[in-house]
């Protein structure tokens, strides 16, 4: 019988909730641990498969790998290649699954073959499972999660977050690109993987790649189109503005749904900024981020008003946008506008136009630049 071992240092799990990462981690991980190039020293058993007993087969096949021995003698890397077992689903849950990975987990506790070394990479692996616990005590673990952000959290930090992401690719993305990907892709590693790999394909990285050539190939979902609207409001493109509309009216948005998180966000955030310039004679940022020192030193009910993130600290990044795009429109307009998306709500309300109409007449209202007063 084989000598056995159960040092840590041959057994390694790769989990988290960063798909993207953790594929990257454990291809690398495999790579750096296979033993040369003998194609009889690696074995890589296809972990992510749907249904019950696919689950089951790729944990057996697992154990029997782990337990025969190379072909022609020396070392042998075992690999568990995304396992969807230990997930929080339907499969992960069952039984039939659950007993082969008791079984596992026995088998890398009683120690491996010399010679042989065994990696699990496993996305989104259920942390409150016997498996994750005894995997992480015995395992070197490596846990690659997304980060908790969010718009709530701050806009500066999930626009970071992927501007890292982007410049980590030699990707050139101006700072609005950077905006419409973010808003389009979220923390989705994966999705963001796959579209800066579409984005290089078609540009290089050489140039610059602009906001438009980013909606053009990156598909738009409904927080994509609510961030364009905004966008397209901030700036006073009202063709760019009708074009998102119809985008979401056909996948489904609702006109309330439209205008309570586009429009009304916009014009406020526009006004309130507008307004507190003109008083206080502030230049227009450069950059969003420089808003904050904008603000710096003024009277505590000068800034009482501000909407603020969940510390409590002003949100300096969405009211940073508004500033930047504050000079195309004039106080008067943004104060019309503004009471128009009251009237708009109230009609959506009442039900006696239809969503589409009342949201074009509100924005071409705000947009139209034919009778646009002066600051």
């Amino acid at each position: 019988m084989p000598a056995k071992t159960s040092k840590a240092s041959r057994i390694y799990f790769l989990t988290g909730t960063d798909e993207s990462a953790v594929k990257k981690a454990a291809t690398a991980l495999v790579e750096k641990l296979s033993p040369g190039a003998d194609a009889f020293g690696r074995e890589t058993i296809d972990g992510a498969v749907e249904g019950v007993d696919n689950a089951a087969n790729s944990i057996h096949e697992t154990i029997q790998a782990l337990l025969t021995l190379p072909f022609l003698g020396g070392a042998k890397l075992v690999w568990l290649k995304s396992a969807s077992s230990l997930t929080d689903t339907v499969t992960g849950r069952s039984e039939t699954v659950l007993a082969p990975l008791l079984k596992l987990c026995q088998v890398l506790s009683e120690g491996l073959p010399d010679g042989v070394t065994f990696v699990l990479s496993a996305p989104l692996a259920d942390k409150r499972r016997t498996a994750y616990r005894t995997l992480s005590k015995i395992a070197t673990t490596e846990v690659h999660n997304r980060p908790e952000l969010g718009f709530g959290a701050g806009e500066e930090q999930f626009i970071e977050w992927t501007t890292s992401y982007v410049r980590a690719r030699d990707l050139q993305l101006d700072a609005e690109a950077i905006e419409a990907l973010t808003a389009r892709v979220g923390l989705d590693t994966r999705q963001l993987d796959n579209e800066l790999e579409k984005l290089e394909t078609a540009f290089g990285t050489s140039r610059s790649i602009n906001a438009n050539e980013v909606r053009a190939l990156v598909p738009q979902t409904r927080e994509g189109g609510i961030f364009d609207l905004s966008n397209a409001l901030a700036h006073r493109d009202l063709p760019l503005a009708l074009e998102t509309l119809d985008q979401l009216l056909e996948q489904g948005e609702k006109g309330i749904g439209i205008l309570l998180a586009a429009i009304v966000p916009t014009m406020r955030n526009l006004l309130i900024v507008k307004e507190l310039m003109l008083r206080h004679k502030l230049a227009a940022p450069n950059q969003p981020n420089g808003f904050a020192r904008s603000v710096t030193g003024l009277p505590e009910e000068a800034v009482a008003h501000l909407p603020r993130k969940k510390d409590g600290t002003i949100s300096a990044y969405a009211l940073g946008i508004a500033a930047i795009n504050s000079s195309h429109y004039s106080l008067p307009e943004l104060e019309t506008g503004f009471a128009a998306c009251a009237s708009a709500n109230q009609q959506l309300f009442s039900g006696s136009t239809t969503e589409d109409v009342v949201i074009t007449r509100l924005l071409i209202g705000i947009m139209a630049r034919n009778s646009r007063q002066s600051v």
